[in-house]
């Protein structure tokens, strides 16, 4: 048995929303509204079975919302079938690297 905290919204960073859930993107939409307003984007994909993409905001200042999304269809469209909404956490690590000459 595994026990956590309820979250709100009962969400992470991303959200993967099959062509078949029992929540369509309108729903998810209306929900992250009203439970976070202005802090996540849907976006509609064309896959074989996911229909959208629910992404923080935030994520797409730290790495391009064209490049997100095509990790996250590889990845998320591995383990997602049209019935399915999956909730997804996504770690992004910036590494920076400088030479001064001396």
């Amino acid at each position: 048995m595994r026990f956590s905290e309820f979250e709100i919204p009962p969400m992470q960073d991303i959200l993967l929303v099959g062509k078949k859930a029992p929540i369509g993107p309108e729903a998810v939409r209306r929900m992250v509204d009203v439970l976070s307003p202005d802090q996540y984007e849907i976006i509609k994909v064309d896959h074989a079975v996911i229909e959208a993409i629910v992404i923080r905001k935030s994520l797409t200042t730290m790495i391009s919302q064209k490049r997100l999304i095509s990790i996250i269809l590889d990845e998320g469209g591995k383990v997602t079938n049209e019935a399915t909404v999956i909730k997804a956490q996504i770690n992004v690590k910036l590494h920076v690297s400088k030479s001064i000459d001396l």
